[in-house]
């Protein structure tokens, strides 16, 4: 079944040149388009696409607002942030907003392709040119999948394994499997430790 990516571009011409490049992959679907932060959302809403190529600049709401929201409402979207910018305070602002990956936008075409088949692995990608270093305090969570950044988000809001399972759309087991890989990998060894960071790195509103 192919990927189904929807794009939110706000400059028409680079928004045309990653359709079209998408297009020529056949384990990928574009399934609409969008060039405002609202017309993201509602874009997001009705397609329930796999993955949201998401930009940050756009006008109407801004890509870190647009991917707070659909990591709410909709966390079963992949948010693929693509940015000019490689600042640490956006990477991190959009990380934590519950982006699965960072691709920087003047890097090749064909990197877009790789970004978007290895967040459907459930796993972070982030452009050569963002480095780990750059993200500072987050480099921690950057050692996680997105889907684990949800689990942990929820478990530190106090949320049950039945609670996320059932917001996520995953097993009870498949859970307590990713509570158990986010303990071993961030050195953690409780959910109270779980909480505190989380609520640390902004992964909660808690």
């Amino acid at each position: 079944m192919a990927i189904r990516v929807a794009l939110a571009e706000d400059q028409r011409m680079v928004r045309e040149a990653f359709g079209a490049l998408l297009a020529r992959e056949p384990d990928i679907a574009v399934v609409g388009e969008a060039a405002t932060g609202p017309e993201a959302i509602r874009l997001a809403q009705v397609q329930r696409p796999d993955v949201l190529v998401l930009d940050i600049s756009l006008p109407g709401l801004d890509g870190v607002e647009v991917a707070r929201n659909l990591s709410q409402s909709l966390p079963a979207v992949k948010v693929l942030a693509l940015s000019i910018h490689n600042e640490e305070r956006i990477v991190r602002e959009m990380l934590k907003a519950g982006a699965a990956g960072y691709v920087d936008k003047s890097s090749a075409l064909s990197e877009l392709v790789r970004a978007i088949r290895l967040v459907m692995e459930d796993k972070l990608y982030l452009s050569p040119s963002v480095t780990r270093g750059a993200l500072g305090a987050y480099a921690g969570a950057a050692l996680i999948s997105a889907r684990e950044r949800q689990v942990l988000a929820l478990l530190a809001e106090g949320k049950r394994s039945l609670q996320i399972a059932e917001k996520l759309n995953i097993s009870i087991s498949t859970v307590d499997a990713h509570r158990r890989n986010i303990m071993r990998k961030l050195g953690l060894h409780t959910v109270a430790d779980l909480t505190r960071y989380a609520i640390r790195e902004g992964l909660t509103k808690a």
